[in-house]
């Protein structure tokens, strides 16, 4: 059996995580075994959800009981140092996304475990969804597409890192589907309310438009229009919108063979980076390359 030890209880990606694992049991020979929570009651709570066994006082106490380690806290600023006693420990880690907070920090922390040979990924959940397989597969038959369009929850001043927080999502999507060659980005506010929309300019061709909505609570919508004609989906979550997730880090848990390079781990990074300073600025702001 492969044990995983969980940082973070706060979010609650957290507990579904454990339900997979050691309630549903939905892939065998994986098992959480321990988490740290921000606090008492965020560990208590997850432990009980997940069927964890055992909570600690301390990241760090869970090295040498564990064979993995996932790293999930709301913001990600906390991600990288919450993550570097692991690679010390030369332990696999999956770090839920946003991955990082700044992007020479990311590119910094990916070379270490390239040096040290430690397997690391990092990814989010809409990707993962059939609809948005079958999203893909459809913009790949109507020939060149040259605009897209998503919509999804996102609030531009959440104390989690802005629109690192929900804004992370649509830009995975975005990135997953078109690729990371995004030049520029654009971020305007709405005139009221909280609503914003953010313009991504890829290289390749394609504009992309993200419609950030303040208070949206009906899920993820994408459209494209092609040559040959527009195809729309709503992201429809699976019935276990982990599952393929889970699934992927666990086989690089056991095989050390990461799931995605490094340039798509640190890409919507750069693009988030340079959205949130369009958002300070109002202007069209440059994304580093990766």
């Amino acid at each position: 059996m492969i044990r995983i030890g969980i940082v973070g209880a706060e979010n609650s990606h957290s507990a579904a995580i454990a339900k997979t694992l050691n309630i549903g049991k939905k892939v065998p020979g994986f098992r959480i075994v321990v988490i740290w929570g921000e606090t008492d009651k965020f560990a208590a709570d997850a432990a009980k959800a997940g069927a964890i066994p055992k909570i600690v006082k301390r990241p760090t106490d869970m090295i040498g009981e564990i064979d993995a380690v996932i790293i999930d806290h709301r913001h990600a600023k906390y991600h990288l140092p919450a993550a570097e006693p692991f690679l010390k420990a030369r332990l696999p880690m999956f770090i839920d996304k946003p991955f990082c907070y700044r992007l020479d920090a990311g590119k910094k922390f990916l070379a270490r475990c390239r040096r040290a040979k430690v397997p690391v990924t990092s990814f989010g959940a809409m990707p993962m969804q059939k609809s948005f397989a079958d999203f893909r597969r459809d913009t790949r038959r109507g020939g060149a597409v040259r605009a897209v369009a998503s919509v999804g929850p996102c609030d531009l001043d959440s104390t989690y890192g802005g629109i690192f927080f929900y804004g992370v999502h649509q830009v995975e999507m975005l990135v997953e589907a078109f690729g990371t060659d995004v030049s520029t980005v654009s971020v305007a506010r709405a005139s009221k309310g909280k609503d914003a929309t953010a313009t991504l300019f890829f290289r390749s061709g394609p504009v992309a438009t993200m419609h950030c909505l303040g208070g949206w609570s009906s899920g993820f919508h994408i459209s494209a229009v092609r040559d040959k004609g527009p195809v729309a989906r709503k992201i429809i979550s699976d019935s276990d919108s982990y599952l393929t997730g889970i699934r992927t880090f666990c086989r690089m848990f056991k095989t050390g063979v990461e799931p995605l390079d490094h340039k798509r781990i640190l890409a919507p990074v750069a693009i988030l980076e340079a959205m949130e300073k369009s958002v300070k600025t109002g202007k069209v702001t440059p994304v580093v390359k990766v």
